[in-house]
């Protein structure tokens, strides 16, 4: 890779996120606040991918099929969009406020997120990572 200018950090790559982005997709840029302890959204979906740098604090992360991990101030994350359930994205610190910087690729019109309801959930629980 090309040497960066002084200043300039690649903080992350995706060499597949191409693929994932719907047809006429937008790109959103979003900024999510969470207060000390914010339990954040229910689980949901998004209508595309998702590329989100932590700002501010913590959050606790959990995507359907992987282990909720703790995202630090700093560090990224990717999101599929589409199918995938997005359990958690919750405020790991219960004495801070945490932000999430968001650049969401979605259809233009649809909404940022969509809650998965309760029989979904539980047909889909197999998906959802455990530890065995």
């Amino acid at each position: 890779m090309n040497q960066l200018p002084p200043g300039v950090d690649l903080v992350s790559t995706r060499p597949d996120a191409t693929a994932l982005i719907p047809d006429g997709a937008e790109a959103r840029t979003i900024t999510v606040t969470l207060s000390p302890g914010d339990p954040g959204a229910p689980p949901h979906r998004h209508p595309g991918p998702v590329f989100g740098y932590v700002t501010q604090g913590e959050i606790l992360f959990e995507l359907e099929g992987q282990p909720p991990r703790v995202i630090k101030a700093g560090e990224s994350l990717f999101e599929p969009g589409g199918d995938t359930i997005h359990y958690v994205g919750a405020n790991n610190l219960a004495d801070a406020q945490s932000q999430l910087l968001v650049i969401m690729f979605a259809p233009p019109g649809t909404p940022i997120l969509t809650v998965v309801s309760e029989e979904e959930l539980a047909e889909r629980k197999h998906l959802r990572f455990s530890e065995r």
